[in-house]
């Protein structure tokens, strides 16, 4: 009697364990985030370094010093990596001629993105989804492209994350397609970026979701002395900035001021972060980049498309465009010596996990409805089966209209459902859920009548 109490007792232990266990990891993402190394990040960081200066305006034909020869070696990194992956991944530089503006290009310039794709498995599947930091950086006078400049952490650590997730990725299979991007130009006037961005639009690309990584791998601030290097800042844009005088009505009577595709994207990457990077609290941030300051995920916002910018939290400005010197006590300079490499290790998993979830799973479902025919307080959701993707089944996304994050998941192989729960108190969302558990963004449902 005893030993049958006992077993009981261990199988109801199993049942309630289980039912705690709501999200579980991706064994094979979580293979990836293992495999991110400070060793190779910090390698990354030393050779770019080593280029001098990485000024756009720098020289292009030094094999061994300024813009050209950081190019050059990043494309070299890429198709390093290419061999690893069956074909899948292939690397070049973007390059467009840019004439003088009067402002921060005082002569025609041949601006160059270095570029890698991998590929996805799903001929059908035209997603695409982009990391990008960038290549270039600056001195305390942005138009100086002959002094020193290490740039180790602006953006020596962005352009190290996308080079460490291109090491790794190209080794595995995704649905969708992968875009790693170093950009030209982010200093004098975010050139790189709109290039692409507006090269993106003018092609109809299927761009997803834009995760720019810029000033990520140092731990402490000047002025305040904060020390942090378990949070990370998201910014992102509340409001879609993209013909938002024809939604203006919409999201006014529905209440999505806070629901635009880039706030949906941020919420995205806090909770994938979370789930599979330890001693890391991703912190949004409801801006679309820090006050009064850009980033080159906006041109990627301003075309239509949904992008966030992924920094450390606490800033040290007098390492930010600043000649390498001794003043007043005080170090001065971008150098090699500040990367927290432990923390920039925990920011590139963060993104790295993002990608392989995003492009592990199916698309985003399609013509999601919520019925508004009759006064009501259940709320009926309908959806129709994404375009690409193989299907488990869909989450249904609540949080309260007060809430930052979405509250509660709550999982249907349906393509409709009736909720017990009141539309005039909550937001709502779906997301296609794969045969291996990997969730697309949400969708926000329109009103069917």
């Amino acid at each position: 009697m005893k030993k049958i109490l006992f077993f009981l007792f261990i199988n109801c232990f199993i049942q309630h364990t289980k039912a705690q266990q709501i999200i579980e990891r991706d064994k094979e993402i979580e293979q990836m985030v293992k495999e991110v190394s400070p060793d190779s990040l910090k390698s990354y960081i030393k050779n770019l370094v080593a280029f001098g200066t990485r000024n756009t305006l720098s020289t292009q034909t030094d094999p061994r010093r300024g813009i050209g020869a950081a190019k050059n070696w990043v494309l070299n990194k890429f198709n390093e990596f290419a061999k690893q992956s069956n074909g899948r991944l292939s690397a070049f530089i973007d390059t467009t001629t840019l004439s003088a503006d009067g402002k921060r290009v005082d002569a025609p310039l041949l601006l160059g993105n270095v570029i890698a794709i991998l590929k996805g498995t799903d001929a059908a599947d035209k997603r695409i989804f982009i990391i990008s930091g960038h290549l270039d950086n600056m001195r305390t006078n942005v138009m100086d492209r002959t002094g020193d400049a290490p740039g180790a952490n602006d953006d020596g650590s962005g352009s190290a994350a996308v080079l460490e997730c291109a090491r790794i990725m190209s080794k595995h299979s995704f649905a969708a397609t992968i875009i790693f991007m170093t950009v030209s130009g982010e200093e004098q006037g975010l050139l790189g970026a709109n290039y692409m961005a507006q090269k993106s639009k003018v092609q109809n690309l299927a761009i997803e979701a834009v995760l720019n990584n810029d000033i990520m791998g140092s731990n402490n601030s000047n002025e305040t002395n904060i020390i942090n290097n378990t949070q990370v800042r998201v910014f992102s844009e509340g409001l879609p900035f993209y013909e938002l005088d024809k939604n203006a009505k919409t999201i006014r009577q529905l209440g999505l001021e806070n629901d635009g595709a880039s706030r949906q994207l941020a919420r995205y990457v806090k909770e994938i972060g979370e789930r599979y990077v330890d001693n890391l609290q991703v912190v949004m941030v409801y801006r679309n980049d820090r006050f009064l300051r850009g980033g080159d995920h906006t041109p990627y916002v301003e075309n239509g498309f949904a992008a966030v910018r992924i920094t450390e939290m606490n800033e040290n400005y007098t390492r930010q465009h600043q000649d390498v010197r001794q003043e007043n006590g005080i170090a001065y300079g971008d150098v090699l010596e500040h990367i927290d490499f432990e923390y920039l290790r925990k920011n590139t998993a963060l993104n790295l996990a993002n990608l392989a979830n995003l492009s592990k799973a199916p698309a985003m479902p399609e013509a999601v409805k919520i019925d508004v025919k009759k006064l009501r307080n259940t709320t009926n959701l309908s959806w129709q089966t994404p375009k690409n993707g193989k299907v488990k089944g869909y989450y249904i996304l609540l949080r309260e209209t007060t809430s930052a994050f979405w509250q509660k998941k709550i999982f249907t192989e349906q393509l409709q459902i009736i909720l017990p729960y009141s539309k005039d108190n909550y937001f709502f969302a779906v997301q296609s859920v794969g045969e291996t558990g990997n969730e697309s963004l949400p969708v926000v449902p329109e009103v069917s009548r």
